[in-house]
């Protein structure tokens, strides 16, 4: 009896129903984004590195973080040396230039990049030949609108686009080390250097020697290297998704809140007549509970399909600025999330509806 009375309250102010509902979706929809967002530009970042097939990666003593990546401030003559090294199969120098964060242009030897990783996967075009040639990944491409053979300005410079290539390589944009080079006038500068070693049991020892080699450089395995850019190590993800989950939290709070609050008084005689005939004070409240939680839950399902709205959205405008996943595993805590919300934003209107006096509430017009 009493579910089939909530529903038909919330039935009989359809307009109050669905604007509470989606207010209430609305953090759903914020924390939902938010987490797919770190988690696919976390794990298309730790992608593109694993697919450069390296073992062990040298960065420039400028690098602040464990996951940043210096300018170049590494001699490239240092790549010659790395590979004299004992163990070490091939090293691979690369170049950076930021475009508008996290997008980047990566200067590359189109040799040593095929002989490390097997190669790009073309699909369409071909490999960097001339010095205006560049290479889009398929998400890039798609952004800006480019196809092989045609031509793209970055970096106020006009170039030719060469090839489309598949993610999951190292860049997104790239083109030769020499070009790159010659245009950050980094002349025989390099940023980071990927080595691969000629067996996996030894790369502790080549570690170690490069570590030797180079003191003022940070030097780790890929493992390491890679590993530093999951979602729950990146300093102040945590901490920002925290906030983010808090504010869904409150905003919860005060959307039911306000809109049990406002059915309480439009609800007055109906109390009454309920109480009259015997209701008491527990029941009302759980009734006024009960459907501050029915709320939370069409709110969290509506939340979800407008998650699935907004990784569309930025699927189809900005896929390689931003990339986003649906993470499955955070529905369950959104959903309760919502309805620690609910459940709080209701008591103090449930608690006001329970403490009506049956007499004054009848006579209330």
């Amino acid at each position: 009896m009493i579910v089939k009375l909530v529903l038909e309250n919330l039935k009989h102010r359809p307009v109050r129903s669905m604007l509470s509902v989606l207010l209430i979706a609305g953090p759903v929809t914020l924390i939902l984004s938010l987490v797919g967002l770190t988690h696919g530009m976390s794990e298309d970042a730790q992608r593109r590195q694993r697919g450069v097939g390296a073992d062990v990666i040298v960065r420039g003593s400028t690098a602040t973080s464990a996951i940043s990546l210096s300018g170049a401030s590494i001699r490239e003559g240092i790549v010659a040396a790395i590979e004299k090294q004992p163990h070490v199969k091939l090293a691979m120098g690369v170049i950076n230039h930021s475009l508008e964060l996290p997008l980047v242009v990566t200067g590359i030897d189109m040799n040593k990049f095929n002989q490390m990783t097997g190669g790009f996967t073309y699909l369409g075009g071909h490999e960097l030949q001339a010095d205006d040639d560049i290479l889009l990944d398929r998400y890039y491409a798609e952004q800006k609108k480019a196809a092989a053979g045609g031509s793209i300005k970055v970096m106020n410079r006009t170039w030719r686009v060469a090839g489309i290539i598949d993610t999951g390589k190292l860049a997104r944009i790239a083109v030769k080390l020499s070009v790159l080079q010659d245009l950050d006038a980094a002349h025989g500068n390099v940023s980071q250097i990927y080595v691969k070693v000629d067996d996996p049991a030894n790369i502790p020892t080549v570690v170690e020697e490069l570590e030797k080699l180079l003191p003022d450089n940070p030097v780790a395995t890929m493992a390491e290297f890679i590993a530093a850019f999951d979602f729950n190590r990146i300093q102040g993800v945590s901490a920002f998704t925290t906030v983010i989950v808090v504010l869904g939290v409150v905003f919860g709070l005060i959307v039911v809140c306000l809109s049990m609050y406002m059915a309480v008084l439009q609800r007055t005689r109906e109390i009454g007549i309920l109480k009259a005939l015997g209701a008491s004070k527990a029941l009302i409240l759980e009734i006024i509970l009960l459907e501050a939680l029915v709320m939370g839950i069409g709110g969290t399902i509506v939340g979800i399909v407008l998650s699935y709205g907004a990784y569309g959205l930025i699927r189809a405008l900005v896929p390689a600025s931003l990339t986003m996943i649906i993470v499955t595993s955070w529905w369950p805590i959104a959903g309760l999330i919502t309805l620690v919300g609910a459940a709080l934003g209701s008591l103090y209107p449930g608690w006001n509806a329970a403490s009506h006096d049956a007499i004054e509430a009848l006579s209330y017009e």
